[in-house]
């Protein structure tokens, strides 16, 4: 019956039931527990005005550039299966350090704006160590059928995690829903644990292959020597591009609107909970068909065009409903098609950039990029008292020269595959 249902939605072949539900569940708890956490960080990131957002940025970027090292040296020496585990247990111990913090009272002004930048540091990653395991499990092909659906475990943790927040955050407080993410955590632990020896009928490496070994730095220069991995850099500078102008902007509405702390979380929640919601009907509708029909490069520039069309929308009306409408819009198609498509181009990397480079990428140059996208809106908005549809404008050539951008890493995908295809 089982295998009814799933064929409904994802065309799942011999030996990858359980490793694809194991996924599944393994994402619905991590994203579960960013989504308990978000609309809180939101709040946290415009307590002090939304001035202090950039020196927020800022900060994430260098805790980010002290963070990616120590993270490569650990995928050097530790195997696989505990190198999963240490990162979780270790964001796990943080969260139960706030929690106690702020339960007594302690440093109630500054702890606020270290969560802001501690969640930011925690996705950065959570989610990345998650794929980075898969794009080392699953085949490009594999990918292709697959990374849909689970990706809709993602978007229902996404929708749950909101709607937890949105029932919990008034009769608990938001101090108190803190310890709910140490659980989920740790439950994602048992499901990564679980999803190595479930892949073993399929996967390429051992269920647990030894540390790979090499230098601390090597995601660095890795991005440098190969024009694929700098290509996949620059596609998250340009989405750290999109994302910043827009959140910018989102922030100035949302003060100026409400300086109530328990509205403004509400408001956050109210985002996450119509993206996750969107995100499972794409993704278990259409994600898989679209990737696999149109490929790799499509899927990729169905962000960028979004947005394109979001900035034009502001452009036209800059008010709070267009804004949220446009997060949703682009949040859903991000998550529900162009991320998994962005996933599957690390699956033709060397298996030291799939934990490597795609760290150094997700983490510090997607950070760097806000940090100075971030500076550049508050130049723009502060210092040249530009309106918000005037920086709108000035964003949408960026977003088309980003859609032509995908379009090229695809065709590259596509033949890496095809080269990985005929040696093995």
């Amino acid at each position: 019956m089982l295998d009814r249902m799933l064929a409904l939605v994802v065309e799942v072949k011999p030996g990858e039931r359980r490793a694809l539900l194991w996924s599944f569940a393994y994402f619905f708890l991590i994203l579960s527990t960013y989504y308990v956490l978000r609309p809180l960080r939101e709040n946290a990131g415009i307590t002090g005005g939304t001035r202090a957002l950039p020196w927020l940025v800022t900060a994430t970027f260098f805790v980010m550039l002290v963070a990616a090292p120590l993270y490569g040296w650990l995928v050097a020496r530790l195997p696989r299966r505990r190198l999963i585990a240490l990162v979780y247990h270790f964001f796990a111990s943080n969260i139960l350090i706030f929690w106690l913090l702020l339960t007594l009272g302690i440093g109630l002004t500054i702890v606020p704006q270290v969560f802001f930048v501690w969640l930011t540091v925690f996705s950065i990653f959570a989610v990345p160590v998650f794929w980075s395991y898969l794009a080392d499990l699953y085949r490009s092909d594999q990918g292709k059928r697959l990374y849909g659906f689970i990706a809709a475990g993602g978007s229902l943790g996404a929708l749950a995690g909101p709607t937890v927040t949105r029932l919990l955050v008034e009769p608990l407080g938001p101090v108190n829903l803190l310890l709910l993410p140490v659980l989920l955590i740790e439950l994602a632990i048992v499901c990564a644990m679980r999803l190595g020896p479930a892949a073993e009928g399929f996967n390429h490496t051992p269920e647990n292959p030894k540390a790979i070994g090499g230098s601390a730095f090597e995601g660095f220069s890795a991005i440098l020597k190969s024009s694929y991995l700098g290509g996949i850099a620059m596609w998250v500078v340009l989405l750290s591009l999109g994302n910043s102008m827009l959140y910018m902007s989102q922030a100035e509405l949302v003060s100026a609107a409400t300086q109530d702390a328990v509205e403004r979380t509400r408001y956050f929640a109210t985002v996450e909970q119509w993206t996750g919601f969107l995100q499972i009907v794409l993704q278990l509708a259409v994600t898989g068909r679209l990737i696999k029909y149109f490929g790799t490069g499509m899927a990729a520039a169905f962000l960028p065009v979004i947005f394109a069309l979001g900035y034009g929308a502001m452009f036209l009306a800059p008010v709070l409903a267009v804004v949220m409408a446009f997060q949703v819009a682009q949040r859903t198609a991000n998550f529900a098609v162009s991320n998994p498509a962005r996933e599957i181009l690390f699956t033709t990397a060397d298996r030291e950039d799939k934990y490597k480079a795609k760290n150094v990428i997700d983490g510090v140059t997607f950070r760097g990029a806000d940090v100075i996208w971030a500076w550049v809106f508050n130049f723009f908005s502060k210092t040249m008292m530009m309106s918000i549809p005037a920086i709108a404008a000035l964003t949408i050539p960026f977003m088309l020269g980003w859609a032509g951008l995908s379009l090229l890493l695809g065709r590259l995908q596509e033949k890496r595959a095809k080269l990985l295809q005929s040696h093995s």
